[in-house]
Order: structure tokens, then C-alpha cells, then sequence
């Protein structure tokens, strides 16, 4: 072999090196401040339910209620296919898909609620409504029955109550421990934050609970809920919520947009508070562009038009949050919040055919990607990892199979965890 042809260069070793050193401290900000995703299931949703209605069988009854509204207005694929205008090709595969799920995994994230869907309440009542959260949280994740995700949400750090919520959030978190340890799906929800100092509050709250259990520190991370302007926007026009992610300091799992108290704190009067008026959209926005590369992710929020009565009405509700959901997907806010059991098979029905309808597209360019083959589209590195990102998803909530996303391209979910960026996921 001959000797290596070398090329011409200017510059000295020296000045590369100098340039490294230089941004080194940017380097590890770069990396501190943006991990990436952090490669676990993000789940589609949240259930609200107050923490004197929570029960042992909530979340058995919510999948039976669902059931029972899906037969009593939606009863086959057709029907339902009718009311939400799904295409004919996809109708019989989601429907059958929504039933299964409401069948087998009706809840993906359970938030029993200390806050406004409970109240101020006598101490006493409170205590004991926070001891028996824990003890049926555990319950539920020692027997298998419990939620991927479940927790509370307590009081916010505001004067007027946040005693209350400090306490009651102390009394869930021992009640675990003394059951059996936090769980892996424990998901803390901290709510009406307006300043970042309420959310080093929060942290210096949860280090001291892991150091009085000897507990690894960052083990407990918390929401924040994102239900006021100063949350948005400071007196001065900065963005808090990138501040609130920062004070966070590594704990911070998501964002939860607060759709009534937010529309309410901008004047928007209540007949027109809804997940898709400008108000709503500007902040999400803003949220998702301070959350984004951090790890944090972004939940929307919920509409409080409710599926019951006669049929005709169940429809229109479903039409209203069938296309609501659709609309945060296509805006990349992959999880929302329902509030009554009939708001499921909408829930699933949208999100199953938002992934069914892509697949096969996304599975086509993601496999010529993947094999450097031309087509009519040119994709990118960052196209590749939204491409993964949508597969996953769909894999995570039950819209695909393992089997047909490998059929279609050929890759494994250790392959689609790579390109997607995710971190520190097991294949």
C-alpha cells in the first residue's frame, strides 16, 4: 500500500484546539440543557378524577363505562365510522382496536386530583383522602391493575394554600413508601405555577423528601401545569416557562396546558374557552418551543363538553373532541387531558387513526432512508427521527403492532429508538 496522501491546510492545530476549549462550556450547556427525548411512552392521555371519587375500581369502571357508551351510540364500525367521519378502509380496524383498548388498558395516566376538582376541604378529610390515594395506588400496582402512569395533583405553591398542598402531597409520598416504595409510573402534577421560584419550591420539597428516605436524588419528578399569563410571558416579556423547565433542574417530565383557568386569565369569555382559540394556541406554542430538545414534554388540555345524554348530543360532543384531539396531534401535542369516561373511545379512535392512516407512508420513507434509496420524497436525519418518533407512538399506545411496522420496514424498535434520538430505552 502506498503512503496516504495528505491534503493542504492553513491552519494550526493550535487554533482548532483554542476553539474547543473556547466553547467547552458551551458543549456541556448544550448537552445539560438538552438531553433529548428521554425515550420513555409518552402516554395519550391524562384522567382527571377528584380524590374523594377515586376508588379501587376506577379505573375498571371508566373502561366499562366507556364500553357501555361506545355499544350504546357507536355500536359497530360503520356507526361509529358515521359520526366521525373515519375512512371506510380504516373503520373496521380502529374500531375493533378502541374496543380492545377499552377492554384491556382503558387508562394510560391517572391524576387523582387535590386541586380544583376537589376543593378546600377540612384537614382531617383531606389527610384521610390523601392516606387512601397511596394505599390504592399501591394496591393497584402490586395486584397488576394499575395504570402505566398514576399520581396526584396536589395544591399549588400560592400562599393561601400551599401548606395544604404540601402536606397533602407528604402524605401520598410516605403512604407509598411505607407500602412499598414509589413506583416506577409515579407522575406528580404541580398546578397553577407563575413564577420559576415556585418551581425550585418544588424541588427543594422533593430532595428533602428523598433524603428523609434515603432515596437517589432526582428519583421524584413532577408536571408543571401551565394555567396562568405569567407562566407565558414575565412582567419584562421573557418567557417563564423556559425559566420554570430550567428551575426544574432535571425534574421536570411535562407541561400540561390548563385550557380554562388560561382562556379565563386572558379574559376569554366562557363560551368560547376552548383547546383551539388563539389564546390556547399561542401559549402551546410558546410552550413547546421552550420544552423542545429539553426532554420535557408537552401535554394539551381538555374541553369540558361532556358525551352524555341522548344519542344525537353524544355525537356532537364526539365530533367536538374527536376533531380537538386530531388537531393537537397534527400540532405535535401527543397527549391531552379527558375528563369523563365517554371521551375515551374518542380519545382512541382519533389518536388510532392518526397513526393507522400514516403508517404505511411513513413506513415507505423511513425504510428508503434507512436504505438510501431514492424515492419522490428527500429525507433528512431530522425527518428520519420524526418518522421513528410517529412509529413509536403508535406502537406505544396500541395503533400498531411490532409485527407490521417491522414487516414494513424492515427495522427493529431498537432500530426505531436510535434514529428517533430516545435515550436510555431498553429495545
Amino acid at each position: 500500500m502506498g503512503q496516504q496522501e495528505t491534503v493542504a491546510t492553513s491552519l494550526a492545530d493550535t487554533v482548532r484546539e483554542g476553539i474547543g476549549a473556547a466553547l467547552a462550556q458551551v458543549d456541556a450547556d448544550l448537552a445539560r440543557r438538552y438531553p433529548g427525548d428521554p425515550g420513555t411512552r409518552q402516554p395519550v392521555h391524562t384522567v382527571y378524577v377528584p380524590g374523594d371519587v377515586f376508588a379501587a375500581d376506577t379505573l375498571r369502571s371508566w373502561g366499562e363505562a366507556a364500553l357501555a357508551a361506545l355499544d350504546e351510540h357507536a355500536p359497530d364500525a360503520a356507526a361509529l365510522a358515521a359520526v366521525l367521519d373515519i375512512p371506510d378502509e380504516l373503520a373496521t380496524d380502529v374500531h375493533d382496536r378502541v374496543r380492545a383498548k377499552l377492554t384491556r388498558e382503558p387508562v394510560e395516566d391517572l391524576r387523582i386530583d387535590f386541586e380544583d376538582g376537589y376543593g378546600p376541604r377540612p384537614d382531617a378529610e383531606e389527610d384521610e383522602a390523601a392516606a387512601r390515594a397511596a394505599a390504592l395506588v399501591a394496591a393497584a400496582y402490586q395486584d397488576g391493575t394499575a395504570a402505566p402512569y398514576m399520581g396526584i395533583r396536589m395544591k399549588c405553591m400560592e400562599a393561601a394554600v400551599r401548606d395544604r398542598g404540601i402536606r397533602t402531597l407528604d402524605i401520598f409520598l410516605t403512604g407509598l413508601m411505607a407500602a412499598g416504595g414509589l413506583p416506577d409510573g409515579l407522575v406528580l402534577t404541580l398546578p397553577k405555577v407563575t413564577y420559576a421560584e415556585q418551581v425550585t419550591a418544588m424541588v427543594r420539597l422533593l430532595e428533602a423528601f428523598e433524603k428523609a428516605h434515603g432515596l437517589e436524588s432526582g428519583r421524584i419528578g413532577f408536571e408543571i401545569q401551565i394555567e396562568t399569563t405569567q407562566a407565558i410571558l414575565d412582567a419584562d416579556g421573557r418567557a417563564t416557562v423556559s425559566r420554570m423547565i430550567e428551575a426544574a433542574e432535571g425534574r421536570a417530565t411535562s407541561l400540561h396546558y390548563g385550557t380554562f383557568d388560561y382562556s379565563a386569565s386572558c379574559g376569554v369569555s366562557a363560551a368560547h374557552q376552548s383547546l383551539d382559540h388563539p389564546v390556547a394556541d399561542h401559549a402551546k406554542a410558546v410552550m413547546q418551543v421552550a420544552a423542545a430538545g429539553t426532554g420535557v414534554r408537552l401535554s394539551d388540555g381538555s374541553t369540558n363538553v361532556l358525551p352524555v345524554g341522548p344519542t344525537a348530543r353524544v355525537h356532537d360532543a364526539w365530533r367536538l373532541h374527536h376533531g380537538l384531539v386530531r388537531r393537537s396531534l397534527a400540532r405535535a401535542y401527543y397527549q391531552g387531558w379527558d375528563m369523563h369516561p365517554a371521551h375515551l373511545p374518542t380519545r382512541y379512535a382519533a389518536v388510532y387513526a392518526f397513526y393507522r392512516e400514516g403508517l404505511e407512508q411513513a413506513a415507505a420513507r423511513l425504510a428508503a432512508y434507512v436504505a438510501k434509496a431514492g424515492g419522490d420524497v428527500m429525507d433528512e436525519p431530522a425527518t428520519a427521527k420524526a418518522l421513528s418518533g410517529y412509529l413509536l407512538r403508535g406502537l406505544d399506545c396500541g395503533a400498531v403492532d411490532t409485527s407490521e411496522v417491522a414487516r414494513l420496514t424492515g427495522l427493529t424498535r431498537t432500530d426505531l429508538d436510535s434514529l428517533a434520538g430516545r435515550v436510555g430505552r431498553e429495545g
